[in-house]
């Protein structure tokens, strides 16, 4: 053997020995709640038994909203869903403190698992960029990102307590030019469009969208579920089809094509989101063609909220197979692995140069 061929052969080994293992089922989620409405759910101990080999790699976040049990509103009746009372929503800080400390009780190799994302601020609130900062400095080493968090989002903005949260909100840029300045990944849930929507014209609330998405070309953005929500559906799926303007489909292609949203990527999660893409052989290969055309800017993830069991959690995953099938292996990929990989190493190692430069 050549000295030549021998290297060649070395580093052939060497390629070899750093390729990840992939399947096409496996995924990393990009979304995914361990506690609930009422701040109750699984341990990430149990969240791990769930991921198994199949899932490497997951968020990890609460939800930043409670549901009151109110007595006078449901009696003995003690909801757990948004839904299910007519009670409000109020903004529950204690869950950063809670993801902080079930994640530090893990051990090191099971950290590197999970990227921890703060979620207990109010959006609407001025201070709430203070809330941030304190989380970050109290549980340095922790966090990725922040969110999921909502803006619009139906059924649920008009519950909460206090202040409509808006895209216009001067407290929502010092939160986005935080994350800018410190790293942070940035999980944010707005609705595209009100429910039941019928006016021919584009959705309500695109504009706003695209001007805020505009305002913050520094900070890394995922548009959680593209924009849609269980009523907020896309047009083209819609009853009142032949009222509605372009399709989804369509409004999201025009956003990956503009160079100024270049820093904003689209999660798929949700059963809800999964459904209208997979709502017939047609809509799952316009689907399966925008992922393959842009597959860099596409994460998929989950939104299960603690899941009992791996049923309801793979079941999501498993929605998705008729687009999944028509990837190519290079979308296929991104879209479960490569594009988290990517977007959350670097929320993680710019994060961790701002605490090392802020925390004493």
């Amino acid at each position: 053997m050549t000295r030549t061929l021998g290297a060649l052969t070395l580093a052939l080994l060497a390629l070899t020995r750093q390729a990840p293992a992939d399947a096409p089922d496996q995924f990393y989620d990009s979304h995914f709640h361990l506690t609930n409405y009422i701040q109750q759910g699984i341990t990430p101990q149990q969240f791990l038994q769930i991921m198994g080999t199949r899932v490497g790699r997951s968020t990890l976040f609460g939800i930043p909203l409670q549901q009151q049990w109110s007595y006078n509103n449901s009696g003995e009746f003690a909801p757990t869903y948004y839904l299910q009372s007519d009670a409000p929503l109020y903004y529950y800080s204690f869950t950063d403190a809670y993801i902080a400390a079930v994640y530090t009780k893990l051990p090191a190799a099971e950290r590197t698992r999970f990227d921890p994302m703060i979620t207990g601020f109010n959006p609407a609130d001025m201070y709430a960029v203070d809330h941030i900062k304190r989380v970050l400095t109290t549980f340095p080493g922790v966090f990725s990102g922040i969110g999921e968090f909502s803006i619009h989002k139906e059924f649920v903005s008009s519950k909460v307590s206090g202040e409509t949260a808006s895209l216009t909100n001067p407290a929502l840029d010092r939160i986005l030019d935080f994350a800018a300045e410190s790293g942070l990944v940035v999980i944010l849930h707005s609705d595209i469009d009100m429910p039941f929507s019928k006016v021919d014209a584009e959705p309500v609330y695109l504009t706003q969208m695209k001007s805020l998405l505009k305002r913050h070309s520094r900070t890394s953005i995922i548009w959680a579920h593209t924009g849609l929500g269980r009523v907020v559906h896309p047009a083209s799926v819609s009853a009142e089809s032949a009222e509605r303007p372009p399709n989804h489909i369509e409004i999201v292609q025009a956003m990956l094509a503009d160079p100024a949203l270049a820093h904003v990527n689209f999660d798929i999660s949700w059963d809800e989101v999964a459904k209208y893409a997979v709502s017939s052989p047609e809509t799952a290969a316009r689907t399966a063609a925008l992922l393959n055309k842009y597959p860099d800017r596409f994460l998929f993830g989950t939104d299960t909220v603690a899941p009992s069991g791996p049923a309801p959690y793979y079941a999501v995953f498993d929605m998705w197979a008729p687009v999944f099938r028509q990837l190519t292996p290079d979308a296929s990929f991104k879209v479960r692995k490569g594009n988290y990989t990517r977007i959350f190493d670097e929320g993680r190692r710019r994060v961790r140069d701002w605490e090392k430069a802020h925390v004493s």
